[in-house]
């Protein structure tokens, strides 16, 4: 297939600043000699590609918003979500490594740890010499994480954890989790190392989805964690949904990247696919689809694009990602279903990436929060009425 050149029917590369289209560039490039070539070998084995996080590193995807003083890039947030457009465009299992990596164990271990803790871990982290996970899902509690049974309860010389967490990617790699876990039954962030004792994480196989991504357990038992392992900025559950804002905010991104995948491969398909004595692109309903493709696509974009802004300038609300995440996503969805009709029965073939991004989106339209509870979300928002119970 050519090489992909992007799509931009709005010409939104004008609203972008050269430093954001450079981030983006030179992200779209890693993503077409590193992880295309790679994908779908690890998709089929069921693998994480443990070799591209090093360059992932070199190239500031990890902890991309943090400044430089603890070893990041200090991107702004439009930057930041282009290369999580980028990276999914390539796997969201590799996008939701960068992610959960930046926003849910870097973001939270800045936003709420000690000084001491962010001079030890944001540096490893974000060199991709130490990988993180963020434990918060439970097996019985997944929309309502304000139910969680972890706990915590205080000793002598720091905390002891008992509890289990369930969908935790990165889990069974990562060398910290950010453990969020009930103390006296307030909410709190705790710092819980690989090889503590009574601290294991299993990975969970037979996955249809996100295969080219570590979905682990964790398990808790009396898990002793020392003092200077609590995050001490903050409780409550504001804190962990603060940080499922930041990933939600990159899904949106994401997202797009998945459906210009899709949307590409079916174009470049379509113009040279022959029935009938042509181009099957020169078919009315197979044009209907592209276009539908490519308006919602660019939609996705302008979304984002603002999103972004509001983000850099302080003024976004959560509410607002939660739209972005739901429509974004939802739409990607349909757009992959709809690449795989043009596709036809060479649609479910891997030597296309349309059936494997349509799995990855299955489950991204209910991680970070379902399709439905981002609808109630939104829809509290502006009704000013909760309809979550």
């Amino acid at each position: 297939m050519p090489k992909f050149q992007g799509v931009d029917y709005f010409r939104m590369d004008g609203l972008l600043s050269g430093e954001e289209i450079m981030v983006r560039d030179t992200v779209r490039e890693f993503v077409d000699d590193r992880i295309i070539p790679v994908i779908e070998r690890h998709n089929r084995a069921g693998t994480f590609p443990m070799e591209l996080i090093p360059t992932m590193a070199q190239l500031g995807l990890l902890g991309a918003t943090l400044p430089p003083e603890y070893g990041c890039a200090g991107m702004n947030n439009v930057a930041y979500g282009l290369v999580m457009q980028e990276l999914e465009r390539g796997d969201s299992g590799i996008r939701s490594f960068a992610s959960v990596q930046s926003a849910l164990v870097m973001y939270p271990i800045f936003s709420f740890g000690s000084e001491s803790q962010k001079r030890a871990w944001l540096p490893l982290l974000a060199s991709g010499e130490k990988i993180g996970c963020f434990g918060l899902t439970e097996p019985d509690f997944g929309s309502n994480p304000g139910g969680m049974l972890t706990r915590a309860r205080e000793t002598v010389d720091g905390y002891l954890l008992n509890g289990a967490k369930m969908w935790i990617t990165n889990g069974t790699i990562a060398d910290v989790a950010v453990i969020w876990a009930k103390l006296e039954g307030v909410i709190r962030g705790f710092l819980v190392e690989r090889g503590t004792p009574g601290f294991t994480a299993p990975e969970m196989k037979g996955k249809h989805s996100l295969r080219a991504s570590v979905t682990s357990e964790l398990i808790l038992q009396d898990v002793h964690v020392p003092k200077e392992n609590i995050l001490p900025g903050g409780d409550g559950l504001r804190l962990p949904l603060s940080c499922l804002s930041q990933a939600r905010y990159g899904i949106a991104w994401g997202a797009n990247g998945a459906a210009m995948a899709c949307y590409d491969a079916a174009l470049q398909y379509a113009k040279t696919r022959i029935q009938f004595g042509k181009p099957i692109a020169a078919f009315q309903l197979t044009q209907e689809k592209l276009v539908f493709m490519v308006s919602e696509i660019t939609k996705g974009q302008l979304l984002c694009l603002q999103l972004g802004r509001m983000k850099d300038a302080g003024t976004v609300r959560f509410a607002q990602i939660s739209l972005a995440k739901r429509n974004n996503v939802q739409q990607a969805l349909e757009i992959a279903r709809l690449a795989r009709t043009i596709l036809g029965a060479n649609g479910i073939l891997d030597e296309y990436p349309v059936m494997r991004h349509a799995a990855n989106l299955e489950s991204v339209l209910t991680y970070e929060g379902t399709h439905e509870m981002h609808t109630l979300i939104v829809g509290e928002d502006l009704t000013g009425l909760p309809a979550f119970v």
